[in-house]
């Protein structure tokens, strides 16, 4: 199956490290304009390094997807370079360096800070795009979830599995609404991937036992790479989906 993307214009939100960086670059290396965006703009800067020794081409801007006005912003600029926007990637989200507690200590601060990257953000970013998917008769949304929102947090944050279970219905309602103009929405729920300083320092607190019991829980016995997703969104973004859209990918090893 070879996948190429000349000519496309695709927009990778949360791509200054993990999953956003791969998929960044797997499609800078595939022909893609690639547009990239985070709030941490020193490790944004080594994702364009590294999609140009890639032998692709990736411009990157500091953008907050908790900021409607900046997201609408980012958009404008990308139309007026590249007068097209084909293919967005809502990744960015996270658990904002909370830990699990009791329901009962969670501030509303908390709560809605999570809910405003994880599923507010990807509303926003879908919201900018799909005028211009729509003129163009085209589009490929492909939110990035977790296998929280299927189930239940292995981090026991209310907030985290909430929200992602949220951008899950949100796929499926735009999908629905978008449909008719040739605008396919689908999820990737990602299982555990030592992806960011995040997940790791997660794995790292379950010590060796912790992490043998959990590695025994997927079928492959083994932990996924962030080129697993980006695989996944690869193949989402490119015309072997032309018929899929409102669906959940689940990319997690056979998790049991």
């Amino acid at each position: 199956m070879n996948i190429q993307f000349p000519g496309k214009t695709a927009i990778v939100t949360g791509a200054a490290h993990g999953f956003g960086r791969a998929i960044a670059i797997a499609f800078a290396e595939r022909g893609a304009s690639v547009w990239a965006c985070d709030i941490l703009g020193d490790e944004l800067g080594r994702t364009k390094q590294l999609c140009a020794e890639a032998g692709g081409r990736c411009r990157v801007k500091v953008v907050d997807v908790k900021d409607r006005d900046q997201i609408f912003a980012f958009v404008d600029e990308i139309l007026a370079a590249d007068k097209a926007m084909h293919i967005l990637v809502n990744n960015a989200g996270g658990v904002l360096g909370q830990v699990g507690r009791p329901l009962e200590e969670i501030s509303e601060r908390d709560w809605d800070n999570i809910f405003e990257v994880n599923a507010r953000g990807a509303f926003y970013f879908a919201q900018a795009a799909a005028p211009s998917m729509k003129a163009r008769q085209y589009g490929r949304i492909i939110n990035i979830s977790s296998g929280a929102g299927l189930g239940v947090s292995l981090t026991g944050i209310q907030a985290y599995a909430s929200a992602k279970a949220a951008q899950i219905g949100l796929t499926r309602q735009l999908a629905h609404e978008l449909g008719e103009w040739n605008i396919t929405v689908n999820n990737i729920a990602p299982g555990f991937v030592l992806s960011n300083p995040n997940s790791i320092k997660q794995f790292e607190s379950y010590g060796a036992d912790g992490q043998r019991s959990l590695v025994n829980r997927f079928a492959l016995k083994r932990l996924g790479r962030a080129e697993d997703i980006a695989s996944g969104v690869l193949f989402f973004a490119s015309d072997y989906a032309n018929w899929i859209t409102g669906q959940v990918l689940s990319i997690d090893g056979g998790k049991l």
